[in-house]
């Protein structure tokens, strides 16, 4: 029986860190999570947030897939979109989703990312 997803796991050309670190770990405000010896030596880097965590494996001959991608959800998407537009992310809103707002973004290797949030959701606290 399947109880939760443990990551999502996107590939990277070779030497994207830098710039993969400054997209997840300053954009989208992630922590990065510090690999197993025995898996760092592959490169790529693992990010956190709460419960939520992306894997970015390094490899050779790397294409962004233009239709798979994560679905995050966010709180207070459109200071979330800004923070991204802020930082040189595209930001692309669509609204099909029924009693959503959401958005598509791209990271700097091209990984497409969907960003969402319930409409009427009001976190507590």
């Amino acid at each position: 029986m399947i109880t939760a997803l443990d990551h999502v796991q996107l590939a990277a050309p070779p030497g994207s860190e830098p710039a993969l670190r400054a997209y997840y770990g300053e954009a989208l405000g992630m922590t990065e999570i510090p690999k197993p010896p025995t898996l760092a030596a592959r490169g790529g880097l693992w990010f956190g947030c709460g419960p939520v965590q992306l894997h970015l494996g390094i490899e050779p001959g790397f294409r962004p897939s233009r239709k798979a991608h994560p679905g995050l959800r966010v709180v207070d998407i459109h200071t979330f979109a800004a923070r991204l537009t802020a930082h040189g992310a595209p930001v692309l809103w669509n609204e099909e989703l029924p009693a959503h707002h959401r958005f598509y973004s791209e990271d700097p290797v091209g990984n497409r990312l969907e960003f969402l949030e319930p409409m009427g959701y009001h976190p507590i606290g």
